[in-house]
């Protein structure tokens, strides 16, 4: 990863979590710009990172819309009354569309859900710029547990190294479950969604999207519907279409943390693992 731009400490960070640590220090207010795959931009407070905007994973505006917690209009009219758009959350809650409390596990749930879709990739370059709005309602958190949640996450889907990269990636499709071990009778509402949702042609993430959930917390579903023998990888690619699943605005990401190789395939838990926990709130 190269920087843009030479200023100390920064241009000795060897990368994005080390930039965060530096910019902590320095009590720096930015927005750091990550270029690579799936992209993003970090908005940094006072040397907190408060805000994290992906491609990679829906953001504040997907969860709400896309999840019919407000809708379509009521979301435009509180762009329109906030041009700068520095003043979204608190147009939100002063409208009554959302709570307060909710916004804020609403808005941390986002940041640490980016946080990590953008630690499953390694990302290109990254530059400081000055800051720009971010929608947020949060104190910020620090470097140290924003790489903690990550390294949480991943632990609760990796099977063996790169494992969560690999089942992010792999288009899955559901299994009929006739015949099968497991099977779709008795299961909650969201794994019955992530099922419906599985039709081969798309990702954790565009099915993430789709839904309006977190990626993460998606991802646990879809294993344990992997485990099920409910869903399976899709790895033919004679009738697949290219996904459609909405994107956020390409702005930058949080990685260095990523211990994924393109090549790990997709694990399967071992008979008699117990299962993960289910996600906490803010996932």
């Amino acid at each position: 990863m190269t920087q843009s731009g030479t200023e100390e400490p920064l241009a000795d960070s060897r990368n994005v979590p080390a930039l965060l640590s530096a910019l902590r220090d320095r009590a720096r207010s930015c927005t750091v710009r990550v270029t690579g795959t799936p992209g993003g931009s970090i908005h940094v407070r006072d040397g907190l990172v408060v805000a994290m905007e992906t491609p990679g994973a829906p953001g504040i505006e997907g969860l709400l819309l896309r999840s019919g917690r407000i809708g379509e209009e009521a979301w435009s009219e509180v762009r329109a009354s906030d041009t700068t758009h520095e003043h979204l959350a608190d147009e939100l809650v002063e409208r009554g569309l959302v709570g307060a409390g909710e916004l804020e596990v609403i808005s941390l749930g986002a940041l640490f859900d980016a946080a990590f879709a953008l630690s499953l990739a390694v990302p290109d370059t990254w530059e400081v710029a000055d800051p720009v709005p971010a929608l947020h309602r949060n104190a910020g958190v620090t470097p140290e547990r924003l790489l903690d949640e990550v390294s949480r996450r991943i632990n609760l889907l990796a099977g063996e190294p790169g494992s969560a990269a690999a089942l992010a990636r792999t288009r899955v499709r559901s299994v009929p479950a006739a015949g099968l071990p497991g099977t779709a009778a008795g299961l909650p509402a969201r794994h019955r969604q992530v099922l419906a949702h599985a039709d081969g042609r798309g990702t954790a993430r565009d099915i993430a999207f789709a839904l309006g959930r977190g990626l993460f917390a998606v991802m646990m579903d879809l294993r344990h519907l992997l485990d099920r023998g409910l869903v399976q990888p899709h790895t033919s690619s004679a009738d697949i279409r290219p996904s459609t699943a909405a994107r956020g605005a390409p702005t930058a990401p949080l990685t260095g943390m990523s211990t994924a190789p393109d090549s790990a395939p997709l694990p399967r838990r071992r008979p008699g693992r117990n299962a993960a926990p289910e996600p906490r709130p803010h996932d």
